[in-house]
């Protein structure tokens, strides 16, 4: 199965080419991501040497309770600036003085990783949470998406981590059982994988009270975290991994109808070959008129 990439390649490839030199350029780059998620790499005022890359997120200030701006502030530093009209965070680069050139390639990986960072603020706190023994706030809820919402919790043994989804499609929820099928088979052949749990229509016990939505369309897919996902050594790979596993999910849907389709299809044509083949060929028979000429009567 295909992992969706963490970073966002327009945002790279574009820094990258500012930031190897030349003639300074004017730039306007509107770049949309998954969950409504909103990039914008320009000219501040119009000065060509001066770049600035701006996200918005609908769900940013959720975000902000959880340490967002102060993981951001420790992440990239003296690039923070003021946030450009309608963004919630800005960076901006002097392109007279760019990243020395030992850095650049870290640097242009932080800044493609923009939107990944302000997501990890939520996942970090509640994994220091957890590390300490304590059960912090009862839940973290960031509204990710208009109908959608993430839910954390920590305890002092592990932090759940539930997200709810969903499907436009009845046929949607189907593959998804048979997918997350798959992710307890995975569980089986690794003992350190995290549990997951799929659960349609209501909400898991753990949300019980919180007005979780319900309906024949929603589901609710848990991770429970144990030590060994959240310690500082692996914490950084489990925050790439499950920030993007609704999207991972939708992804492989759309994937798996696609190729259910062209196999359908296939079928079919073959189908329609083997029907033409078998269809008998037409008898003909020949006839004389009174004068003696003769045709084929088909």
């Amino acid at each position: 199965m295909i992992l969706l990439e963490i970073n966002n390649r327009i945002i790279e490839d574009t820094l990258r080419a500012k930031f190897s030199g030349g003639k300074f350029e004017s730039v306007e780059v509107t770049i949309a991501d998954f969950d409504g998620v909103q990039f914008h790499i320009s000219n501040p005022d119009g000065e060509k040497s001066k770049l600035r890359v701006s996200i918005t997120m609908k769900f940013y200030k959720d975000l902000q309770k959880y340490g967002a701006d102060e993981l951001l502030k420790n992440i990239y530093k003296d690039y923070i600036t003021s946030p450009e009209d309608g963004y919630d965070v800005s960076l901006l680069f002097d392109l007279e003085n760019p990243p020395p050139e030992s850095e650049r390639e870290q640097v242009i990986n932080k800044v493609a990783m923009l939107k990944r960072n302000c997501f990890a603020s939520v996942f970090e706190k509640y994994f220091d949470y957890q590390a300490a023994g304590s059960g912090g706030e009862q839940h973290a809820v960031i509204h990710y998406r208009d109908d959608e919402t993430l839910y954390l919790q920590a305890t002092e043994d592990r932090v759940t981590v539930i997200f709810s989804t969903v499907f436009k499609d009845d046929d949607d929820i189907i593959i998804s059982k048979v997918f997350m099928q798959e992710f307890k088979e995975g569980r089986r052949a690794s003992q350190t994988a995290p549990q997951v749990l799929f659960s349609h229509k209501d909400p898991p016990r753990e949300l019980q009270g919180t007005g979780a939505s319900t309906g024949e369309n929603i589901a609710y897919i848990t991770f429970v975290l144990e030590p060994r996902h959240t310690n500082p050594k692996a914490r950084e790979g489990t925050i790439n991994l499950i920030h993007t596993f609704r999207n991972y999910l939708h992804y492989h849907i759309k994937c798996s109808k696609a190729y259910l389709h062209t196999r359908m299809r296939a079928r079919t044509a073959d189908f329609i070959k083997i029907l033409n083949r078998a269809r008998p060929e037409p008898k003909t028979t020949e006839k004389k008129t009174i004068t003696g000429k003769t045709f084929v009567r088909q």
